[in-house]
């Protein structure tokens, strides 16, 4: 590690987007229960009691794989970090793995490519390198992560110094 840190002119957390909170995953587990049981009973009452078995497993299955889902979801995210030195893009998939890539930023180049009836792409290019990012965000966050980063990479490139003798008086 070196004495002096890189100091840190942009930053970026993408993750994605988590339609229900904690509670409302109560709700929706509540109400799949109470319709399996409604189906289960009704069903039982006809004198077809093994159908409610199968709604309670059926109920299981669908809230185990929603949970699956929720935990996956909460492990994957995308850190955009340019500093002085590089341009860091850290990434962590639904199953915890990492993967990490420094690009060079006075090189990098970004793109958002638009793509009828789909979610743009946003891709940033070194040399003959292409790394696709944003993936966890929708059409408007991935508008706002690309006007962002590159009004960062302009001013990463264009820098403007302020010289106090070259100031009017």
């Amino acid at each position: 590690m070196s004495a002096h840190p890189d100091r840190i002119l942009f930053e970026a957390i993408c993750t994605p987007a988590r339609s229900l909170s904690r509670r409302g995953m109560a709700w929706v587990a509540g109400a799949v229960l109470l319709v399996s049981v409604a189906v289960g009973l009704g069903f039982s009452v006809f004198g077809a009691w093994p159908v409610l078995g199968f709604t309670g497993l059926e109920a299981a299955l669908l809230l185990g794989l929603m949970g699956l889902h929720r935990r996956w979801a909460a492990r994957s995210m995308e850190v955009l970090v340019l500093t002085e030195e590089r341009l860091l893009i850290r990434r962590t998939d639904a199953r915890g793995r990492r993967e990490e890539l420094v690009l060079d930023p006075y090189w990098a180049r970004l793109r958002l490519e638009e793509r009828p009836g789909r979610v743009s792409l946003l891709v940033l290019r070194q040399r003959q390198r292409e790394v696709e990012i944003g993936t966890l965000l929708g059409e408007e966050q991935k508008r706002d992560l690309a006007a962002a980063l590159e009004a960062a990479l302009r001013r990463y490139r264009e820098p403007v110094f302020d010289n106090p003798q070259l100031r009017e008086e």
